[in-house]
């Protein structure tokens, strides 16, 4: 119909999705939705939290324990020097036995908590994808006449799997390094509260340089997530119909917009990357000049024997070590923010309006009854509410009765089945089935009394005999076949060379269009509902077989 034509061609125009970009706005209320995903799992990533704490915990005592071991071979030293004494290697042993025994304890509990908050992000990923898979089918048709396959595909495949790939370390690396931030806080300030003032007086510094680049750098991590899905859409329907781009001599139209989506692209994603990846840069160059600072101030305290050797050793491992839970920080909180980003438009495609739902205490359909009265009754309806494109239209119906429906092209012929399968919902007066408005009765329960034949075919990667048995799942074989024999498409079946195991490939493309359409009337008949229609389904067939079909259809409709 032409104004489904109408929406479809401004849907697919070269400038789709390609409207101003608005920066993440609700970070709060995107992390709070992604947090009530995690609660389902809150008892595990609690232990999964005091994991990391005790294996960070470990990991940061063993530098205050090596300087113990440096002290001790420093004294042995000036011992031997001094003539009374020597190093004692049984103490130092010891020592370095218990430092080993604190590092291979942290790494294996890091280990455990990596193992287990992967299944736990695991879980959530797929708890989310199935939200979304359900989404999908709650969704009404309108949704999707103004929206492409590529950017509803890209929330599912792309968005959700940054979600998934950045929750299974940053979690854990958060607790890790903020343990990691405070734990080093203690061992410097017990070593000395001065060499640690001059440390912390670098922190200010990183934390602007930091806030400074995630201000910059947020609005691109969010444009690139937009620009994703367009690249993804506009591949997406290029492949599928790289038969009429080749037939209109259309490449190199279809290059050029191609090319538009993705330089903007590559524009954001290199400067999010660029502004995130001076992160790590920054706090490291902050970072070495509170190095050299400790270590100027820490040799003249060792000199002045305010600190031992074994001490300052230490406080410089920690010194070095304290930028790097810093730099953490910074690298997660640039994962964040693709994260967010990314659970943004995922929570937003879930919180699209659905369907009306269906009534309470629907009216049971009468059901696979020969025969069904169909009425419409001053029917009016507009895809848009300013724009009716069905005004006061009346028709009966009655059961036996082949209706056909005939107007020029945007007459409305195929939008009056829409209506009848509720698809969509009139606007005005009522249509009924079985004498009660089909509002009354729950959608699949309608949708169950029709059998429909669509111009535009539809056939998935599977067997024939899997295709045909669509129209009534759990069918036998010889159902399957002789619904075949009905729509005259069982000879044809048996010259291929598995016959009705043949797999049709990506489109049925192993397949003519005729076949396909002959293969998916095979579907409605195998349904045998109570009520058929035919949207200009036997136009790609030949004019004998055309005739046959039509003789199958008087088959199917005795009594």
């Amino acid at each position: 119909m032409s104004e489904n034509s109408k929406q479809s061609k401004n849907q697919h125009g070269p400038m789709r999705g390609m409207g101003p970009v608005e920066k993440a706005k609700d970070v709060k209320g995107t992390l709070s939705k992604l947090l009530k995903y995690l609660g389902a799992h809150r008892i595990t990533i609690i232990v999964v939290f005091f994991i990391t704490i005790v294996s960070t915990v470990f990991s940061i005592y063993g530098p205050k324990v090596m300087g113990q071991a440096t002290d001790e071979l420093f004294n042995g030293v000036m011992a031997q020097i001094a003539g009374t004494g020597g190093i004692d290697f049984t103490v130092i042993a010891k020592i370095l036995l218990f430092v080993g025994a604190l590092y291979v304890i942290s790494a294996l509990l890091a280990f455990l908590q990596g193992f287990v908050m992967s299944k736990v992000t695991m879980r959530v990923t797929y708890q989310l994808r199935r939200d979304i898979d359900l989404k999908i089918h709650k969704l009404p048709l309108q949704y999707y006449d103004k929206t492409n396959n590529g950017e509803v595909l890209s929330r599912i495949t792309n968005d959700v799997d940054t979600i998934s790939n950045s929750m299974s370390q940053s979690m854990t690396q958060i607790i890790s390094a903020v343990t990691s931030l405070a734990g080093m806080l203690i061992m410097m300030i017990s070593i000395s509260w001065q060499l640690t003032l001059v440390a912390l007086l670098m922190l200010p510094l990183s934390a602007f340089a930091v806030s400074f680049i995630i201000k910059g750098s947020q609005k691109h991590f969010k444009h690139q997530q937009e620009y994703l899905g367009n690249v993804n859409g506009h591949v997406e329907e290029m492949y599928g119909a790289h038969v009429v781009v080749k037939a209109f001599n259309a490449e190199e139209d279809s290059t050029k917009a191609f090319n538009e989506h993705n330089t903007k692209l590559f524009d954001a994603a290199w400067r999010a990357n660029f502004l995130s990846g001076l992160m790590m840069p920054i706090t490291m160059v902050i970072g070495n000049l509170g190095f050299v600072a400790v270590c100027l101030l820490g040799g003249n305290f060792v000199v002045r024997n305010i600190l031992t050797v074994g001490g300052i050793q230490s406080f410089i491992q920690y010194t070095r070590q304290f930028t790097q839970p810093i730099s953490q920080i910074a690298q997660i909180s640039n994962v964040l923010q693709q994260t967010i980003a990314a659970a943004e438009r995922v929570f937003e495609f879930l919180e699209v309006e659905e369907e009306t739902p269906d009534v309470e205490n629907a009216l049971p359909v009468k059901g696979r009854q020969k025969g069904s009265t169909v009425a419409f009754d001053n029917v009016s309806f507009g895809y848009d509410a300013d724009k009716m494109v069905i005004k006061n239209f009346s028709a009966s119906i009655k059961p036996g009765q082949k209706v056909a429906i005939v107007g020029p092209t945007g007459a409305g012929k195929t939008t009056i089945v829409k209506l009848l399968m509720r698809f969509y919902d009139i606007n005005e007066g009522s249509i009924t089935v079985h004498g009660n408005d089909i509002r009354k009765f729950k959608r699949n329960d309608l949708r169950d009394e029709f059998g429909m034949v669509l111009q535009d075919t539809w056939l998935f990667n599977g067997t024939i005999a899997d295709n045909i048995r669509y129209g009534k799942l759990g069918a036998s074989d010889e159902e399957v076949k002789e619904a075949a024999r009905a729509a005259q498409v069982d000879h044809f079946v048996r010259t291929l060379p598995d016959g009705y195991d043949m797999v049709l490939g990506e489109d049925a493309a192993n397949v003519s269009q005729g076949q396909k359409q002959l293969l998916t009337i095979a579907r409605a008949i195998l349904a045998d509902p109570s009520i058929l229609i035919l949207d200009e389904a036997t136009s790609n067939v030949d004019t004998r077989t055309e005739v046959l079909i039509q003789k199958a259809m008087d088959n199917l409709m005795l009594g």
